[in-house]
């Protein structure tokens, strides 16, 4: 069986989880990599190197490709590698706005080629055994899903940058929890958003929001609470909580199967955020693994080695930006805002900084 080539675009912290990741991936190999750093390459034994995508896009051994890219870049890059006959995994968010996650979805379908959501959440073990537990009807009717994902800060700079990101941590991390919560309850249609954001540590860095709560409502009666931060102190915190009818589940991606270290100089893939691991910090054992990164990766090539639709699409891609933008929306005028949500904004933060 020929190995499926991939091309990573993009160099940074999460170029390198989906390098390290693919090396766990059965039928795959990372044969080519865009980037203006050469040395991950180097790295990571990847034998073909460019500085310029495009480039990349016309190796017919490569043909899937991985975008971790900032988000104005996700659009042309997805619209440039479908019209190159690529399947495309896509990092959260899927793009700048919902135009875009329009030609994004319609320029893969014409071109025949896969694009999935990279939501890893939805692969994350302990996550998917929560997920198993709604399916089997242990804790009966959920009626309610909370998560939240805190740290003090993104890892790269681009990140403090709205134009180049688009928002802040309610773009940045509260589209896992929109897409978690969905996932967990069957991906019902949201009907209603309310949403509070403020910059509260990093004024001197963005303009972007750096702490987030979400509250969601669906129609199949039930709530999803999401707490989002990039101000708090102490390294990552990341937990979700499902009740149900008839039960109750918590899961800690963290304390649960991490070392309690101290460390002054840090340690890591997360050397270089912002959120350093200076300090104690809890120290995930098979971090990429717990959560979920390779099963993710093997999922996507399993689905273009036998031709079946991703678990997380485009689609539900779009679907979460909607949700996000509807969220800004309700942080900027303080009201609950109804779904489906129709925007013509550029980027979700526009409507929280407008008003």
């Amino acid at each position: 069986m020929e190995p499926i080539g991939v091309g990573i675009i993009g160099s940074q912290f999460v170029a390198e989880i989906h390098a390290e990741a693919f090396k766990q991936v059965r039928g795959a190999e990372v044969v080519a990599v865009a980037s203006h750093v050469r040395a991950f390459a180097e790295k990571h034994h990847i034998p073909k190197w460019f500085t310029d995508y495009r480039k990349l896009l016309e190796l017919d051994e490569v043909q899937v490709v991985s975008l971790c890219l900032p988000n104005y870049l996700h659009c042309q890059a997805t619209l440039d590698a479908a019209k190159a006959g690529k399947h495309v995994i896509c990092e959260k968010p899927l793009c700048m706005n919902l135009q875009e996650a329009d030609a994004m979805i319609q320029g893969c379908k014409e071109a025949g080629v896969k694009l999935m959501y990279a939501e890893e959440l939805c692969f994350t073990p302990k996550y998917v055994r929560a997920k198993q537990l709604v399916d089997e009807g242990a804790l009966g009717k959920v009626y309610l899903v909370k998560q939240s994902e805190k740290h003090f800060g993104p890892h790269a700079e681009w990140f403090w940058d709205i134009e180049r990101s688009g928002g802040g941590v309610l773009l940045d991390m509260g589209c896992h929890g929109i897409e978690f919560a969905r996932w967990i309850l069957g991906r019902p249609k949201a009907t209603s958003v309310l949403a509070q954001c403020g910059t509260y540590v990093h004024k001197d860095k963005t303009k972007g929001d750096d702490n987030a709560i979400i509250i969601i409502e669906f129609e199949n009666d039930a709530v999803a609470l999401i707490e989002e931060s990039w101000a708090r102190q102490g390294g990552m915190d990341d937990r979700a909580e499902i009740y149900g009818s008839q039960g109750v589940t918590y899961a800690d991606l963290l304390h649960g199967s991490s070392l309690e270290t101290y460390s002054e100089v840090g340690y890591g893939y997360a050397v270089e955020k912002a959120p350093t691991t200076r300090g104690w910090t809890f120290t995930m054992f098979e971090e990429i693994w717990n959560y979920g990164f390779p099963q993710e990766m093997q999922h996507f090539i399993d689905c273009v080695r036998h031709d079946t639709p991703p678990a997380v699409t485009g689609e539900d891609g779009k679907v979460v930006l909607e949700i996000i933008f509807a969220a800004y929306e309700s942080a900027g005028t303080g009201r609950k805002v109804a779904l489906p949500f129709a925007t013509e904004a550029k980027k979700p933060i526009d409507l929280w900084l407008s008003r």
